[in-house]
């Protein structure tokens, strides 16, 4: 598709190139050494300032042009624990790993985005690239911002983006808000007492309490909070026993809470404690629970958050920049940088037909058609709020 502000064949391979290679070679959190070297390569060869080392393995550019204000830009660069199922001709090399949630074009877009406003310096201020590590469930973005980013590279506000194959190419979706859900995991061990399956009557069978417990979780969401109130409880690991025929001692059980509201989330925590204690006393086990919030929800500012309306809407037009969507239960650890400065988080359409594979699905590939297009929006929000 044509845009008003055209990225550069050149460029354009170039993402291409960035992208395919990265893909290749997936690193999982803190462990994107290759990746990282990749990106400081690409930026050095681009005459920018390189630092490395924030969280590891990020890395961030600056790129001043002149006094006046400033803005982060921030790609996330680590992969999944899938086992690639597509065939790609640059299929991840590296079993067990994928680029299964498209950071490896996040990354290319936002080197595209770098290479072209080096080349138009068309802004007056400061632009920071921030590429983070271990988005996937390790709190990169977190560790970042504990280390100093903003204030070993200032930004007045922080912008982030992800594509959506669910959303069709050449659109756009935003509000203002809550737009991503706080993340919590959880962890319960059930202790009873082992004993030979032939006579469960001298045990505390950890199995048939960690059933009742599975199912009591689930009522806390239908049961406990307000219909119009938002969570989920998921229990998404049980492992128990070794054999046929012994009752275990003990069964864990695993999972995670999203909300949107963190009072929501103090209601549901709460509620699982109580009923872990009260199995725990109506069975004679013993039950510790384990609970960790991990991702505050992605609140958008709302100036930020029309900033990046009107930046996509320069490319695509304003019918194309869906303003009017729902929370999402997913969660983004871009929520950490939202805490501590202004600033918007968008989704880019990536889908070509109702049929393209979800995120996080071993069959999912990211769509290299919208490398121009999530490069171009960079450098339209650039000149729209460095003027």
């Amino acid at each position: 598709m044509s845009l008003p502000i055209e990225i550069a064949d050149d460029i354009r391979s170039r993402m291409v190139a960035w992208r395919h290679d990265i893909h290749a070679h997936p690193e999982t959190a803190f462990e994107e050494h290759r990746t990282a070297q990749v990106i400081a390569d690409a930026l050095g060869a681009m005459d920018l300032p390189v630092h490395r080392g924030l969280a590891g393995t990020g890395v961030v550019a600056t790129l001043a042009n002149g006094p006046g204000p400033s803005i982060a830009l921030r790609a996330d660069i680590d992969a999944l624990h899938i086992q690639e199922l597509g065939n790609p001709a640059y299929k991840s090399q590296t079993p067990g790993k994928m680029h299964a949630c498209g950071h490896d074009g996040h990354t290319a877009m936002l080197l595209g985005a770098a290479a072209h406003l080096v080349r138009h310096k068309l802004f007056r201020g400061t632009v920071q690239f921030v590429f983070q590590p271990a988005e996937e469930n390790e709190g990169g973005g977190r560790r970042m911002v504990e280390e100093g980013l903003f204030d070993k590279f200032p930004a007045d506000a922080v912008y982030g983006m992800h594509n959506i194959p669910q959303i069709p190419r050449g659109k756009f979706a935003i509000k203002p808000g809550i737009m991503m859900a706080f993340f919590d995991v959880f962890e319960i061990v059930i202790t009873g007492r082992g004993c030979h399956a032939a006579s469960p009557e001298s045990g505390i069978d950890s199995i048939v309490i960690s059933a009742q417990l599975v199912n009591a979780l689930q009522g806390i969401v239908s049961r406990r909070i307000g219909a119009m109130d938002a969570g989920v409880v998921s229990v998404t690991q049980i492992h128990g026993g070794d054999t046929w025929n012994v009752v275990p001692e003990s069964v864990v059980l695993r999972g995670t809470v999203r909300t949107l509201d963190g009072a929501i989330q103090d209601r549901i925590e709460a509620a699982m404690r109580q009923i872990c204690a009260g199995m725990a006393q109506i069975h004679g086990a013993t039950i510790d629970f384990s609970y960790m919030r991990r991702y505050p929800g992605v609140i958008n500012t709302a100036t930020e958050t029309e900033a990046a309306v009107a930046a996509a809407a320069s490319l695509v037009g304003e019918a194309e920049v869906d303003t009017d969507i729902k929370p999402v239960m997913g969660s983004e650890d871009f929520s950490f940088m939202l805490q501590k400065r202004p600033g918007a988080y968008i989704q880019v359409g990536a889908g070509e037909g109702d049929n393209d594979p979800p995120l996080h699905n071993p069959y999912y590939d990211f769509n290299d058609a919208i490398l121009p297009i999530g490069a171009a929006y960079w450098v339209a929000l650039v000149k729209q709020q460095l003027t």
